[in-house]
């Protein structure tokens, strides 16, 4: 059995239900919604996300921030995604990510022959996305 990773949790500034839906559109998974009305806070706006989550291949959850709560921001931090998938799947992921945000390190093969890079979403979420030599010749037999 292996130990339980980490998932990240997000408190964005409004953007938790708009990021999620985008997520899923990169990652595939379904996601789930549960507002501040139906939960029955009233720290902020009753469509206000409370508690979302993508549940697929990549698991994250986020929630609209509070009254009084810091939304995320973040130097320092890159959500690595190394190896995860086969190289194709990893720079559809890496492209769809960098529509509008920031490629601050573009995709590309590096000295020791693996290949990675690092884009900042629309969400000011920082990913390190790559895989190494061996996965794309595995992924194209014969060249």
């Amino acid at each position: 059995m292996s130990a339980p990773a980490p998932s990240p949790y997000f408190l964005l500034p409004g953007t938790a239900r708009a990021a999620l839906h985008r997520w899923s559109e990169v990652f595939g998974g379904a996601v789930s919604i549960a507002t501040y009305g139906e939960l029955g806070r009233t720290d902020g706006p009753a469509d206000a996300v409370a508690h979302g989550q993508l549940d697929g291949g990549v698991h994250v959850a986020a929630a609209d921030a509070a009254e009084g709560e810091t939304a995320f921001a973040a130097t320092g931090l890159l959500l690595s995604l190394l190896g995860t998938a086969d190289p194709a799947t990893l720079t559809r992921w890496f492209e769809a990510l960098s529509v509008d945000g920031t490629v601050l390190d573009p995709l590309q093969r590096r000295p020791w022959g693996d290949w990675d890079g690092t884009v900042r979403d629309a969400f000011g979420v920082t990913w390190l996305i790559g895989y190494q030599a061996s996965a794309l010749e595995e992924a194209a037999p014969g060249r």
